[in-house]
């Protein structure tokens, strides 16, 4: 291994453990706000928005619950941002003149797509997982309101009584369903829904979210260095500018985006048995019909709020472990 893929591998886990840490709140009420269920008619929605959805969430959970579905992506955090960082790592050494000048905004751009090519194999099953544990408080909740509903057979809302036990179906979405953590939603998606291929659902949405993201993020940044700077050459920079840069380019990768994340969120939930949506077109246009243009954007908020704090963080992260490197 190389030396540079060494530091970018070490840098790059720091940096995703810091993002995470700061981030994943924001990303609970993201995933929380993108999965709820489509209430009955005449009755409202779980949460009527973000801050509805953090107080709802800390009044059942506790703080806690803001950190659900953590275990996954931290256990695959390092993973994770070494294929991120090293991958655009090796993009910057194929990309960069033989003069070793720093590469262009154009540049990044190409590398950073390369880079999210690499790493959406890395990221489709862990937020597979992370999502199903996000989302199941919600669709619980969900299957409760459903139960007392007076109708038995609602628009997008299925529900069946045996017993004197309702169970409820919003959207596809198995609503009883619930996991004691990150290894057992792996060994039932293992178990039941196809074996490995079923840990990569929702692949195509995810290709769709970090390849254009992540272009758009690594030359966002960059582009965002070398306007501060006044030039290609960013070494000399604060660290808050590095902190002004990162959260610049989290901002440009939700913007650019963010569609793609809500139909990979509404699949990677979806009910393996019963399924709502025939993959990713058919999700897009489900979703569009249900809820109009605006279903696209649910959770942007929060995905916006976590995005700043958290991609500063973890660039910052970044450029402070490479250059203790050397």
């Amino acid at each position: 291994m190389s030396e540079a893929v060494t530091k970018d591998l070490a840098a790059g886990t720091m940096a995703g453990i810091a993002q995470l840490l700061v981030g994943h709140p924001f990303d609970t009420i993201k995933v929380k706000l993108q999965s709820q269920p489509i209430p009955p008619p005449g009755q409202p929605p779980k949460f009527s928005g973000a801050m509805d959805a953090v107080k709802k969430t800390l009044a059942a959970e506790g703080p806690k619950g803001l950190y659900k579905g953590m275990g996954a992506p931290l256990a695959t955090v390092a993973v994770f941002n070494a294929v991120l960082f090293t991958a655009r790592g090796q993009m910057e050494a194929l990309l960069r003149d033989p003069s070793g000048s720093p590469l262009s905004v154009s540049q990044q751009i190409v590398a950073g797509a390369g880079a999210g090519v690499a790493v959406s194999f890395v990221a489709c099953p862990t937020e597979l997982v992370k999502c199903r544990l996000q989302a199941q408080s919600a669709l619980a909740g969900a299957t409760v309101a459903a139960a007392a509903a007076p109708a038995p057979t609602l628009a997008g809302v299925g529900v069946a009584a045996t017993g004197g036990t309702a169970t409820a179906t919003f959207k596809g979405t198995a609503a009883a369903v619930q996991y004691s953590g990150p290894l057992d939603v792996a060994r039932q998606v293992l178990r039941s829904e196809g074996g490995t291929l079923g840990l990569f659902k929702g692949l195509t949405p995810t290709l769709l979210r970090e390849v254009p993201g992540n272009a758009a993020m690594f030359g966002a940044y960059e582009a965002t260095k070398q306007y501060i700077a006044g030039g290609k050459d960013t070494s000399k920079l604060s660290r808050g500018s590095q902190l002004l840069a990162g959260g610049v380019a989290g901002a440009m990768f939700w913007v650019s985006v963010y569609p793609a994340d809500v139909i990979k969120s509404v699949i990677q939930v979806d009910n393996y048995q019963n399924p709502k949506y025939n993959g990713t077109i058919d999700a897009y246009r489900k979703v569009v019909a249900a809820e109009g243009v605006k279903g696209l954007y649910r959770g942007f908020g929060p995905a916006m709020a976590r995005s700043v704090p958290a991609n500063a963080a973890c660039f910052l992260a970044y450029e402070l472990v490479r250059e203790s490197l050397g």
